[in-house]
Parts: C-alpha cells; sequence; structure tokens
C-alpha cells in the first residue's frame, strides 16, 4: 500500500440536520503521511483525527483569525536612498514655492494668507515657502488612536500598526447570481454587516457601496445611522460640505456618548480629502477638511496622481506632484488647528497608455507606494495607501494585481489599507466575492506579521529527542500539544486533494466565496447598542431630513 494518495472512507453516519454523509479523508491522510498499513493504531488514529477534521470543515465551512490590532514588527523597505527621498522632498517644495496649488474657497486661501502663506490676490493660487511647510508639517501629530463606538475596536494610527478597511465610495455592487447593480441602500446595509462579521476588516472607511436610491441631500444621515447601528467600528463621514461633515460628527458622538468635547480630545470618524489633481483643492472637500480639522477629527489626505494623465508619465515626477499636493493639504489643516491629526494618503498608479483606463496592481504603483511610505517617515505622520485592481471580476487577475497592491502596503510600514476588502474595476464596483478573496489575502498577511517563535519550547529538541531518527513527528507529544493551532487555518483556500475536491463538486475559490459571504449573512448579529442611544440616532436623522439636509447650491 503506498503512503499518499490512498483514498480512505469513514463509514456512513445517519444524521437528522445534515442527511447520509460519505467522509472522505484522502487529503487529511496524505497530510498526515502515514505509513497506515503498518502500524494499525496509528491508521485508526489518522483516521478519527481526518474526520473529525471533515466534520468541522463541512459544519463551519470556514476558519476566522480572531480580532486583533496587527503591528508589522519588519523593518520598513526602502527602495530609494536617502538622497533620492530629499531630493523628491526639495522638488516637491520647488512646485510649491514656484507654481503654487489652487485652493477653491475663499475661506480656505484666507486662511494660509493669515497664517503666511503667499495668497495670489488675483485668484486662487497659493505659494508656500518651504520653511513655512516645514514648519507647519511638524506639529501634525506622528500617530493618534481612533476610537470607536465599542472600545474594543478601537485602532492605532501610526508607528508600525497596520489596518485594513473595507472597499469604500464604489456605485455599483456585483455577486455571481445578480450580475452588477447600480449600488443600493439594501446592499450597503449587507456589505456592513459582512465587515462586521470578517474580523480581518479593521475599519468602515467610506460607504461600501454608494447608496444612490437614497436622495442625496439626506443620504449621509440614513447611511452613517445604518453604519452606527450594524458595525461597532470606527466611522467615516464624507467632506463634501461642512454641514455633511456636522451632521456626520453629531451621530459619531452620540453613538459613542461622548460630550461635544471629548469627542474633539478622542478622533472617533476619518474622513479622506482628495486633491484634484494637478495640483487644485475644490470647494466642498476644503469645506470638509476645515470642518473636520477644528474638530480635531483626522483628514485622510490623497492626491489621485495617476502618471501620464492627472500627474507626469514617470513615476518620480508624480510622487513629486502627489508629495506637493499632500503637503499642502496638511499644511492647511495645521493653519486651521496645529495639532489636528492628519494622515498622508499615496494615490500614485498609471494609466494604460493604450486606452487611458486606470490601472491598479502594477509594478509602477507597488514602486510609488514604497517610495510614499519613505516620504511619509521622514514628515513622522501617519500613512494610507490601497488594496487596488483594474480586473473586472473577482477573478485571477484580481488576486494578484491585488497581491501586488498589498504587499507595498506592508513593506511600506502603511497603517490604513483603504480599499482592502472588495474593491472590483479600479473603484467602480464592490464584489462581494472579492470581499472574501480578499480577507483570506488579508488574513495570510496578518499571520505573517506574528513574529517567529525561537524559544526552547518552539525549537522542538526534546521533540527531536522522542522520535529519534527515521521515524516521524505526527505523535510526538509536542505535535500532539500543538497541532490544533500551530498553522495558519484558511478562511478560503481548499487544500484537499484533487480527487476529493473533484467528487466534492470541483468548486473553484470564487464559488466557495459566494457560499462563505452568503453564511457569513445568514450568522450576522447587530453588535449590542442601548436602545436609547439608537433613539437618539433616528430622532436626529428625523429632525435633520425634516429640516431638509444638506442645502441645494
Amino acid at each position: 500500500m503506498r503512503d499518499r494518495g490512498r483514498r480512505c472512507v469513514l463509514t456512513k453516519h445517519n444524521r437528522p440536520d445534515k442527511g447520509n454523509h460519505r467522509i472522505l479523508v484522502s487529503s487529511e491522510i496524505a497530510r498526515e503521511g502515514l505509513r497506515i498499513d503498518k502500524d494499525p493504531w496509528r491508521r485508526q488514529n489518522a483516521l478519527v483525527r481526518a474526520g473529525r477534521r471533515a466534520r468541522r470543515e463541512r459544519t463551519s465551512g470556514f476558519s476566522q483569525a480572531p480580532p486583533r490590532q496587527l503591528h508589522n514588527p519588519y523593518p520598513p523597505f526602502e527602495i530609494l536612498s536617502a538622497d533620492q527621498i530629499e531630493t523628491i522632498h526639495h522638488a516637491s517644495l520647488r512646485v510649491l514655492a514656484e507654481i503654487g496649488v489652487n485652493f477653491l474657497l475663499p475661506e480656505a486661501r484666507d486662511i494660509l494668507g493669515q497664517a503666511g502663506a503667499k495668497v495670489d490676490p488675483a485668484g486662487p493660487r497659493v505659494r508656500f515657502d518651504p520653511a513655512f511647510v516645514e514648519e507647519r508639517i511638524r506639529t501634525a501629530p506622528a500617530g493618534f488612536t481612533l476610537h470607536a463606538r465599542n472600545p474594543a475596536r478601537n485602532v492605532a494610527i501610526g508607528g508600525n500598526a497596520i489596518n485594513f478597511c473595507m472597499v469604500a465610495s464604489t456605485p455599483n455592487v456585483s455577486d455571481l447570481e445578480r450580475g452588477r447593480l447600480s449600488g443600493n441602500f439594501a446592499d450597503y446595509c449587507n456589505l456592513l454587516r459582512l465587515g462586521q462579521s470578517l474580523n480581518i476588516c479593521h475599519m468602515i472607511a467610506g460607504y461600501p457601496v454608494e447608496p444612490i436610491d437614497l436622495p442625496p441631500a439626506t443620504r449621509h444621515l440614513d447611511a452613517l445611522a445604518a453604519m452606527t447601528t450594524l458595525c461597532d467600528r470606527t466611522l467615516y463621514g464624507y467632506a463634501l460640505g461642512a454641514v455633511r461633515i456636522r451632521d456626520s460628527l453629531e451621530i459619531t458622538r452620540i453613538a459613542r456618548q461622548v460630550s461635544a468635547a471629548q469627542l474633539r480630545a478622542e478622533p472617533s470618524m476619518t474622513t479622506v480629502v482628495n486633491a484634484n489633481s494637478p495640483l487644485q483643492y475644490d470647494r466642498p472637500m476644503l469645506e470638509g477638511m476645515i470642518e473636520m480639522a477644528r474638530h480635531r477629527q483626522p483628514v485622510i489626505v490623497t492626491p489621485f496622481t495617476l502618471a501620464g494623465a492627472m500627474a507626469p508619465i514617470t513615476i518620480a515626477g508624480a510622487l513629486v506632484q502627489q508629495n506637493a499636493e499632500a503637503l499642502a493639504g496638511i499644511v492647511l489643516i495645521q493653519c486651521v488647528e496645529p495639532g489636528a491629526p492628519a494622515v498622508y494618503g499615496s494615490f500614485t498608479s498609471n494609466v494604460d497608455m493604450r486606452s487611458g483606463a486606470p490601472a491598479f496592481g502594477t509594478p509602477e504603483y507597488a514602486k510609488a507606494t514604497l517610495a510614499s511610505g519613505q516620504l511619509v517617515r521622514r514628515y513622522n505622520l501617519p500613512f494610507r495607501a490601497s488594496n487596488a485592481t483594474a480586473s473586472n471580476a473577482p477573478d485571477a487577475q484580481s488576486a494578484y494585481e491585488s497581491e501586488m497592491s498589498i504587499w507595498p502596503c506592508v513593506l511600506a510600514h502603511c497603517n490604513i489599507v483603504k480599499h482592502g476588502l472588495g474593491w472590483l474595476e479600479g473603484g467602480l464596483c464592490t464584489s462581494y466575492e472579492k470581499i472574501i478573496l480578499d480577507a483570506e489575502m488579508l488574513q495570510l498577511i496578518a499571520s505573517f506579521l506574528d513574529p517567529l517563535e525561537t524559544d526552547q519550547d518552539a525549537l522542538g529538541l526534546d521533540a527531536m529527542q522522542e522520535v529519534g531518527p527515521g521515524s516521524h513527528f505526527f505523535q510526538a507529544a509536542h505535535t500532539m500539544a500543538r497541532y490544533e493551532r500551530a498553522f495558519y487555518a484558511p478562511l478560503l483556500s481548499d487544500w484537499r486533494n484533487f480527487e476529493t475536491w473533484r467528487d466534492a463538486g470541483a468548486i473553484d475559490a470564487t464559488h466557495r466565496a459566494n457560499r462563505i459571504w452568503k453564511e457569513l449573512l445568514a450568522a450576522y448579529e447587530p453588535p449590542p447598542m442601548d436602545p436609547a442611544v439608537a433613539e437618539e440616532i433616528a430622532a436626529f436623522v428625523a429632525k435633520r431630513k425634516e429640516q431638509g439636509g444638506v442645502p441645494e447650491t
């Protein structure tokens, strides 16, 4: 009898809840690697363990690592020399001093002018002396704690902390059965439930799909209310004018049951402000940025610099422009409120020069993310980047482009990985199946970040003494004490051999992901919330709706 590849079948079990099952354990026996014909006790022991594993996998279908704050214990990767980083830095300062940035909101220009920036009296252009930029950047904090309504879900932002976020701001949603649909509130809520159900999701960093079936003037009220009740993670408001931010901050305050002063002292809600590249900030974004800064809530300043389209075609040139735009936004925040938290956001990639479409998960994107990490460390700021792909389906392309995006985030010590779960089509669609594919990749990364143990027990000398030459370690006391938690347990991957996988239906990873997200939604339970708090949020939303929400401009 051959040691591997042999199929061993346990007897049928009559189970009232599951029906008759034949538990195939060939892959488990192959995984054990036992000489099962030579030792009956070992053969029986292997069959029992394999049967237990098969029943556990059939019942639960997937495995999640427990929720925890992740930290990157490895040194950051440096793709450029210190001199090259200084070259980009000084080129950015030249852009700010000689070309300048357009700030389309007069209030923003007034704030900058009063602080010492050079405001063009005839137009929106603002220029910055290098010393002024350096002075203002130094007042931004290197890190902070972002507070959730459930304190167990607070996250560290800065240093070597890393946090993965649900996808945000897509206009469409898709799954294998329904295909591609316009964003809607029902899917918005289901995606929030899915984010709450996945332990690897640390932050809700925007609407996981835009609920465009809700009226624009009051959409943010329903969206934030749902976010607070369906999830207990950190919250997010869109910097599309001051009114939306004020409403979002009040819902956040109510959800956390804190005073306005405590909210100001404890960052609790993030927003992203994108520069309208090249070298311009629009009015609504600036209004939202200023309002967030006044309340000392963190703004993630993120230029959208696509090399060849909205930035120079060279990655070095795109980085110079990204850096100039990011520094200009962070300087404004510090002029509004010195010490207010700000995050440097990198989103430099390239376009497909054959079609003009954005490309993500490219070598250029990876290099830009790594270089951005070095720039951020030079300024001693928290760092945001993204898990991005241009793929139109949750397929192999979406996976390998996402891997090409995720690894630079990890190597660059990114603190906030936006769009960590579910992004497709360059940000135009959220895929239920891609959320699960991403969750597996992110869980793998999280396991990789666990330090390698080298204590006396981990070295295994006693196990080697027990086993000796020419045998195996399956029954060693060291193995038996550790085997249930010794290695990474996959959420999605199927590690069975071909025959067992084929006989179970030959289900590929995308279709397994389809099953898993449905199981997660079926098992979802809302996080606890005091009914009085839920009523207070509902009353605030109703009042603001009666007032009309956001005025038309």
